[in-house]
């Protein structure tokens, strides 16, 4: 037993070396082997943390992503709202400002002392926009040329005549002298407008101040008598003209309101026509100032005309209303600081700017009204 402990006491230090090269070896192992790699816990973190749809709907979204999509919301109330019929209109000019330019004569155009206008160019009232040379058949322009040479050589003829009267004054009665003067002057009031009429043009004029809204004609075309050449009308005189299926409607209209470039524009209700256009009675709206000179003439609009009744709703912009994978109408509501949930609502006109909430959100919760769109595609 002695002759063995020298040996056990030579494989001790080796068995100790081992075990030490074996603890440091398999944490080695386990992060340099590149090939086996099973993924760290920090790409999960890094996803739980990001934006992402949870499994109820709502959205998980944190607040530097909030900052960075623009994420804005309201505090809803509930307020006495007045009840908006929307209606199809479109912008018209006031017939009071700005008007038609038409040939009256068919013939060629001619362009005007400063050339033909252009949309867009500001014109004066009485200012000659084009000319049109009246156009006509060779043998019509040949009779009344022959014709003005009869006239001139007569006209000739009576001056010389009336000549020999005057040297004559003493012998010929006064009545005669006044009698061949008159027919002198008959004889060139004649050939004047015999003359006109061949080498005369008629003059296109601006029948009001204003901007020129279209122009169809270029210089040297032919157009027909009555065809509209050039539309003048005042920017800052416009008008909306909007068709009501519902004649009840115009005995109880409070007030009327239109969005222009994201604005609300109020408007005056002028007065209802007595005619139907289309099975509807056009009604005509105004609004003060420049409020409608970013619009153009012909231009279609939703008009929202008010009814002096109210209904309780919760007034919000219309930008905060979204569609869903059922094409249902919903808003985004914040309900805690990171994290929003879809809700399904109904709707009704307001002013075209706003709508009013008639169910599915509750007064003093926060609905999202800046960035929706970018929160609605958050998957």
């Amino acid at each position: 037993m002695n002759r063995l402990l020298p040996a056990f006491s030579l494989r001790r230090p080796h068995a100790a070396a081992l075990a030490l090269m074996l603890a440091l070896a398999l944490p080695m192992s386990v992060m340099a082997d590149a090939g086996h790699d099973h993924g760290g816990t920090s790409p999960a973190a890094a996803a739980a943390n990001g934006p992402q749809r949870l499994p109820d709907g709502s959205v998980f979204l944190p607040k530097p992503s909030q900052r960075q999509l623009a994420v804005r919301t309201v505090v809803t109330a509930v307020a006495a709202l007045p009840r908006s019929t929307e209606l199809d209109g479109r912008v018209v000019s006031d017939p009071q400002s700005g008007g038609k330019v038409q040939a009256l004569v068919a013939g060629r155009i001619v362009p005007g002392p400063r050339g033909l206008p252009e949309p867009g160019q500001a014109v004066r009232k009485g200012e000659v926009l084009a000319w049109v040379q009246p156009a006509a058949a060779p043998l019509e322009r040949a009779a009344q040329a022959a014709q003005l040479a009869e006239l001139r050589a007569a006209g000739a003829l009576a001056e010389k005549r009336l000549a020999r009267l005057r040297e004559l004054a003493d012998t010929v009665p006064r009545k005669e002298i006044e009698a061949l003067e008159s027919e002198v002057a008959a004889a060139r009031d004649r050939a004047a407008a015999i003359g006109t009429g061949l080498s005369g043009r008629d003059a296109l004029v601006a029948p009001a101040s204003g901007v020129i809204a279209s122009s169809s004609v270029v210089a040297g075309q032919v157009v027909d008598a009555r065809e509209l050449v050039f539309e003048i009308v005042d920017p800052s005189r416009l008008r909306i003209e909007a068709l009501a299926y519902d004649p009840a409607l115009i005995a109880d209209i409070g007030g009327a309101s239109l969005a222009v470039g994201g604005a609300q524009v109020p408007l005056q209700f002028v007065g209802a026509a007595r005619a139907l256009r289309d099975q509807a009675l056009p009604l005509a709206f105004r609004a003060q100032g420049n409020a409608l000179s970013a619009l153009a003439v012909g231009q279609p609009v939703r008009v929202q005309v008010h009814s002096r009744s109210t209904h309780e709703g919760i007034a919000v912009p219309r930008a905060a209303l979204m569609r869903n994978a059922a094409n249902e109408t919903i808003v985004w509501v914040k309900t805690a600081p990171e994290q929003f949930a879809p809700r399904t609502v109904t709707t009704a006109p307001l002013d075209g700017v706003r709508v009013a909430l008639t169910s599915g959100v509750k007064p003093g919760e926060r609905v999202v009204t800046d960035g929706a769109t970018l929160l609605n595609q958050i998957r």
